[in-house]
């Protein structure tokens, strides 16, 4: 579980582990992946690392593969956001955006596939966003980003579907977290608003007229890992704001 110190990635390491499964807990803040591997009701194993430095993504994989064996889960979930218009996005913009929520996920399916194919079963859940099915202004570097990874997802659930793994992704739109937090931020900054007023702003941008919580996120991963019918998707978790 990649990202899981804080956010979506707390969540779903709590789903996995109250669903009776070992959760391995990667992040880059050991401090507080130790806190939530305190929280969880199960076994679990700290393993920090970065998941823009390739060296570290395979290290990780080799630690909870000497400690567990093969991974038979794995829930890609490190990403990040960046908020400017497209002609004042900079080239260490976009490829920080590319680099973290694209590149980082296709090393980790890269890595976790063969074993998975081997044993005849497994499952990934990449952690996308709804801005991977449509176009918004201010937010093109993450917006390409998403697109591909859905791209990546769809393309690894083809050539795994016949093995017994499946490939999915989730795609939350404006999720209580302190993601939603630095947009926050970015928008009573950018218009003068109060932070109240910001969020307020993004809540009302999804028919249900409030955020996306955590726990709806980590659901929907849940069915991913539970459902072997279930491939190649790109699940909205928007409140409807995309219907397809």
């Amino acid at each position: 579980m990649t990202g899981a110190s804080k956010g979506i990635g707390r969540a779903c390491a709590r789903a996995l582990s109250e669903a009776g499964h070992r959760v391995a807990l990667v992040s880059r803040d050991e401090a507080a992946l130790r806190a939530v591997a305190e929280s969880l009701p199960g076994e679990s194993l700290v393993v920090p690392a970065d998941m823009l430095d390739p060296t570290a993504i395979e290290a990780a994989f080799d630690r909870v593969e000497a400690e567990w064996g093969p991974v038979e889960i794995l829930v890609v979930n490190a990403g990040a956001s960046m908020s400017a218009l497209l002609v004042r996005t900079t080239d260490e913009d976009w490829q920080r955006m590319l680099d973290l929520n694209l590149t980082a996920p296709f090393r980790c399916l890269r890595r976790a596939l063969p074993a998975m194919t081997s044993a005849g079963y497994g499952r990934v859940v990449v952690v996308a966003s709804v801005a991977g099915k449509v176009g918004s202004a201010r937010i093109a570097a993450y917006t390409a980003s998403k697109h591909g990874v859905l791209g990546l997802v769809r393309t690894a659930a083809m050539e795994v579907a016949s093995s017994g793994v499946t490939v999915n992704a989730v795609c939350p739109g404006y999720v209580d977290t302190p993601m939603t937090d630095e947009s926050v931020a970015g928008i009573a900054t950018g218009t003068g608003r109060s932070p109240e007023a910001a969020r307020e702003i993004l809540a009302n941008m999804q028919p249900i007229g409030r955020l996306v919580t955590v726990e709806e996120v980590a659901s929907a991963v849940m069915l991913c890992v539970d459902n072997a019918a279930v491939n190649g998707q790109g699940i909205n978790i928007d409140g409807g704001s995309v219907q397809s």
